[in-house]
């Protein structure tokens, strides 16, 4: 029976690192514990009326919450498999009073310690296999830590390319550019740089799901309001003359219909056309495309 408890423990541990690998290193389009908690807590932020101010803290609010997560399972999932063993598989300090607490708390106290890698040695393993599996918590503890500095480190230039694509979007509004200013080379070089852009924005929404409950602040900023533009852009370079300009029109078209099928397959499920797609995620995010003049 002590071996079932365990084993319980063991599943737990394995359910955390799992989620922990497909959301940093594999991330797939069926997600995960830590893609149900953010989708809650976007969810939960549109039904709030000081909407974007709150929807503003959802992105880094979701990351802690997700790594605590990961944290408190695999703390409570180790503290599972010491619990059946406590305290008759561990010696204890001279002096300790960890002895005379309740089992279950000596484990929790225990795992912390080991997942923290702080080893302040009040309580330690006395059996083998104990002796052998304690360390792996400590270097499971170690991998979390690193895995979370990581991911603040790699969301965060993710965030920036699509703001920078966003910007520049709206920049291009401004001036609005039409099919004849666009029946150039410079022309068709713009439409293909905005083509690269949008493939590099369509990766890191694959790669980082998580970014896209971040919201990008004002209007210039948010790819959410922007990127309605870019498929005018596309239609203006497809009716121009040169040929250049035109496969420049077309590459921009064919990167914004493989970013739509990403957005609607990951996060919006409308299963509708790309400019229905964007509309879509322009009031997701609480924004109105633009129109061009």
């Amino acid at each position: 029976m002590h071996w079932w408890v365990s084993l319980v423990g063991v599943g737990l541990v394995m359910v955390a690192l799992r989620d922990l690998f497909h959301t940093l290193w594999h991330p797939t389009r069926h997600g995960g514990l830590s893609r149900l908690v953010m989708t809650a807590l976007w969810k939960l932020a549109r039904r709030v009326r000081a909407r974007r101010r709150v929807v503003g803290l959802v992105g880094p609010l979701a990351m802690v919450t997700v790594v605590g997560m990961w944290a408190v399972t695999v703390i409570l999932g180790w503290a599972i498999i010491y619990w059946p063993h406590m305290p008759e598989a561990f010696t204890f300090a001279p002096g300790s009073a960890a002895a005379q607490e309740p089992a279950l708390l000596d484990s929790l106290y225990l795992s912390m310690v080991m997942v923290a890698t702080l080893g302040l040695g009040d309580i330690a393993p006395a059996e083998g296999w104990l002796r052998m599996v304690s360390p792996l918590e400590a270097l499971v503890g170690f991998a979390l830590l690193t895995a979370t500095v990581s991911w603040v480190l790699e969301i965060y230039p993710t965030l920036t390319r699509r703001r920078v694509l966003a910007v520049r979007l709206a920049l291009l509004q401004d001036s609005d550019p039409t099919p004849e200013q666009l029946d150039c080379m410079a022309g068709a070089l713009l439409l293909d740089g905005l083509a690269t852009e949008v493939v590099r924005i369509r990766i890191d929404f694959t790669q980082y799901a998580e970014a896209y409950y971040f919201h990008d602040g004002e209007d210039h900023s948010s790819l959410a309001a922007t990127v309605g533009y870019a498929a005018t852009l596309a239609q203006r370079g497809q009716a121009t003359r040169r040929a250049d300009a035109r496969l420049a029109g077309d590459l921009l078209a064919g990167a914004l219909k493989d970013l739509a099928s990403i957005l609607d397959q990951r996060f919006l499920h409308t299963g509708g056309t790309p400019s229905q797609v964007f509309a879509a995620y322009a009031a997701d995010h609480g924004r109105n495309l633009p129109q061009s003049r």
